[in-house]
């Protein structure tokens, strides 16, 4: 089916002109609004005004100008329809063949900080989700155009085939609606915020587009696939780099998660191994290889195919050290050259680079169920030093408090029920996902074995008795730190009493289901 004529009307002007000279080039003729048509009429390529086509001025500021039968009409007219092609000729409505068209920037303008309701409503567009969507649902004879960056795949088209095969006019359709969804769920989003509705609107619109296929899921019986939010332009996985290795696993990316965000909480060089989305080992130091030997050192058995997370640029010490072992993936905010040289003589290990995650309160965690979400914000809260409360006779020393804030900050990390012993700013043992407190800590102290003589223990939540404290007094254990709030505290503090064990509560609980 020849291409004669094409509707340009774009917010984003990327690319345009060069689209229009190719379509001119074609022999298509080529119809515009206001700027889009300014544009390419001072380059030099005839147009033709909307309003010669509708017989009508653009009115109301621009509110009004392609919201006509002569346009639509146009769009949506079925071309071997025997009524619809009577109705253009009755009409004297030409058809459209081609319909490209962006939406006003409305994402970009309620960003701002400044911005009124004024503004956004103003940035709300009409007239082109109602073109886009009536040439999507028109693909079987017009092609429409949303992303700039299709203008070169189109003008292939048309130089090899005079025409857009099917196929491609479908793949732009389903683009195209895409499109429009998420505008509006853009905006659906802003004005739940102007109404109150703040964190959890009574509608919820999840956008997201695809990275990435991943060989499978959790097991080789599931797919799955990798999603980033859209436009997200943060620091974290969802915008790393993968510098060398195999492609990476729905497991990998889960765990690379867990290590970052881990390493994120530490001003001081860090480094976190992850396995099964549990911290085995984590330390800090006053070099990147010393705070990664530390990791290493806390559960060597453990490390074996892990995921490392490191908050520094990765040098040839640490690089050095790392190859020593087998692991899968190691993040990054960079790597040395004299690192990747190292490195990548392992053509698996999967080497990553990330901008380091920052506290954002905006950040949710989905969680699916049976025909719903649960939908959280992401647990970014630290208690402040000044929040928390001595509850024992026995102070904590200059040096155990220091080691009692680094075990607090690892233990939000590791799944409930979490116990995390520490000394040295590293782990020494970790208990995870227990279904009872007083297993988990049996489980990080049996880890820990001598070393936990002197060392301290931070617990995710409350005691609900005292048997973890009687536990971890006859392991050696010198201070304690967890939230309080249990009905027994006062079981617990007496029991730390009795064995000269200093015991801090911080308010905050850390579950991590």
């Amino acid at each position: 089916m020849k291409i004669k004529r094409a509707l340009l009307s774009v917010s984003d002007k990327t690319g345009i002109v060069e689209f229009a000279q190719a379509l001119h080039n074609f022999g298509i003729e080529i119809i515009s609004t206001g700027g889009t048509m300014k544009v390419i009429k001072e380059a030099g390529i005839p147009v033709t005004y909307v309003s010669e086509v509708t017989g009508f001025p653009e009115i109301m500021d621009g509110r009004v100008k392609t919201l006509n039968p002569y346009i639509h009409g146009g769009i949506l007219a079925i071309r071997d329809n025997p009524g619809h092609q009577a109705a253009m000729a009755e009409h004297n409505i030409k058809g459209i063949d081609i319909v490209a068209v962006n939406l006003y920037p409305f994402r970009q303008t309620v960003a701002k900080p400044s911005v009124t309701l004024e503004d956004a409503v103003e940035n709300i567009d009409i007239g082109g989700p109602a073109m886009i969507r009536a040439a999507a649902k028109n693909f079987q004879y017009v092609t429409v155009v949303v992303n700039p960056r299709r203008y070169e795949e189109i003008i292939a088209q048309l130089s090899r085939n005079g025409e857009v095969d099917f196929n491609v006019r479908m793949a732009l359709a389903k683009e195209a609606f895409s499109h429009t969804a998420e505008y509006d769920a853009y905006i659906s989003r802003y004005l739940s915020g102007q109404l109150g509705q703040g964190l959890f609107p009574d509608t919820l619109h999840l956008v997201y587009e695809k990275v990435q296929d991943l060989r499978y899921g959790e097991n080789p019986h599931q797919a799955a696939a990798f999603y980033q939010e859209q436009h997200f332009a943060g620091a974290g996985v969802a915008n790393a780099k993968q510098l060398s290795g195999k492609e990476l696993s729905f497991n990998n990316i889960v765990d690379i998660e867990a290590a970052y965000t881990l390493v994120a909480e530490f001003e001081q060089p860090a480094a976190a191994i992850i396995k099964h989305t549990n911290p085995c080992g984590t330390g800090i130091g006053a070099t990147l290889a010393e705070a990664y030997d530390k990791a290493y050192q806390a559960d060597p058995v453990s490390a074996f195919g892990g995921i490392i997370g490191l908050n520094r640029e990765v040098d040839k010490v640490t690089a050095q050290l790392i190859s020593a072992i087998f692991v899968e993936v190691i993040i990054a905010p960079a790597f040395s050259q004299d690192a990747l040289e190292i490195l990548t003589q392992k053509k698996n290990v999967r080497l990553l680079t990330a901008n380091l995650p920052q506290p954002d309160s905006s950040r949710f965690d989905v969680k699916a169920v049976s025909g719903g979400v649960l939908l959280q914000q992401a647990d970014m809260a630290t208690a402040p030093r000044g929040n928390m409360k001595v509850v024992t006779k026995q102070q904590p020393t200059a040096a155990e408090w220091e080691q009692l804030l680094f075990a607090w900050k690892v233990v939000k990390h590791v799944k409930s029920n979490a116990i995390v012993i520490a000394n040295g700013n590293r782990t020494l043992g970790v208990g995870a996902g227990q279904m009872n407190r007083v297993g988990a800590a049996g489980i990080a102290l049996a880890q820990a074995g001598d070393n936990a003589k002197g060392a301290v223990l931070a617990s995710d939540a409350f005691f609900p008795f005292s048997d973890t404290v009687q536990a971890a007094a006859k392991a050696g254990i010198t201070a304690i730190i967890q939230p309080g709030g249990s009905v027994n505290d006062e079981d617990s503090i007496k029991a730390a009493d009795e064995y000269g064990i200093a015991m801090v509560f911080t308010g905050m609980r850390h579950f991590k289901h």
